[in-house]
């Protein structure tokens, strides 16, 4: 009896003084998933790193496309002038790398009429241009769309074109003359080619986009064609011996 007793004490202690087996597994297997998770844990810091700085270029952007439209709102007669003017001198700029020979320097106060155009004359005309249409056409269906893109070929974009052209000769010093046979010279070449590149932006602008983001839409379709016509406009002017004695020849 004795002996049982010190038997089952014995037995007792060992099980108490031995550690368990399934723990030590545990803590074993414990161990050895958070060592494999180290590379998985980096994935994923790196993942929402770059998941943080996309976010943040996002905001950024659509922090300046708020602030813009805020800023249409609020001026945007003056936010579309000066839309116009970065417009024009990138525009200009870019006409005299495309245009220009290698040995002729680049004309920065040809980019600086360029500007003032588009301060000045461009975005003002646009932004009362567009409300014009608006109010008399306020319909977007396809039907008054092709109306203001008539109006717009017909009406706006000539007048515009000789203002453009008579705006950029007189800031060069041209006289009244001068700038008449410029006109005559480069007014049909440009509303010929107008016929060809503008119909489908102002479809485009006329169909989908809101009216206070028109001028905007128009200015930035405008890019290709402003290269075209800074190059037009920074051609020499014609020089009015050589058209008096052409009109003399054909009288004789």
């Amino acid at each position: 009896m004795a002996m049982s007793k010190a038997s089952r004490g014995l037995f007792s202690l060992i099980r108490h003084s031995t550690p368990p087996p399934r723990p030590y597994i545990r803590s074993h297997l414990i161990s050895f998933r958070s060592k494999g998770t180290n590379p998985s844990s980096a994935s994923v810091a790196t993942a929402a790193a770059a998941a943080a700085a996309a976010a943040a270029s996002v905001s950024a952007r659509s922090g300046f496309v708020s602030w813009y439209l805020g800023m249409i709102e609020a001026r945007p007669i003056l936010t579309k002038s000066i839309t116009a003017g970065v417009i024009f001198t990138a525009a200009d700029f870019s006409s005299q790398m495309i245009t220009l020979c290698p040995d002729m320097p680049y004309d920065p106060m040809r980019t600086l009429r360029m500007a003032a155009y588009g301060v000045l004359l461009s975005g003002p005309s646009l932004h009362l241009w567009f409300n014009f249409l608006s109010r008399i056409l306020p319909k977007r269906d396809l039907i008054t769309t092709f109306k203001k893109m008539i109006l717009g070929q017909t009406l706006y974009g000539p007048i515009i074109n000789s203002v453009f052209f008579s705006f950029n000769a007189a800031l060069q010093g041209e006289s009244v003359p001068e700038i008449i046979e410029r006109l005559k010279r480069d007014l049909i070449p440009t509303f010929k080619n107008g016929l060809i590149y503008w119909p489908l932006c102002d479809f485009i602008t006329f169909k989908f986009v809101p009216v206070r983001l028109q001028p905007l839409v128009s200015n930035s379709f405008a890019f290709l064609w402003t290269i075209y016509i800074t190059y037009m406009a920074g051609l020499k002017k014609p020089c009015l011996e050589n058209v008096k004695e052409e009109a003399s020849a054909q009288l004789h």
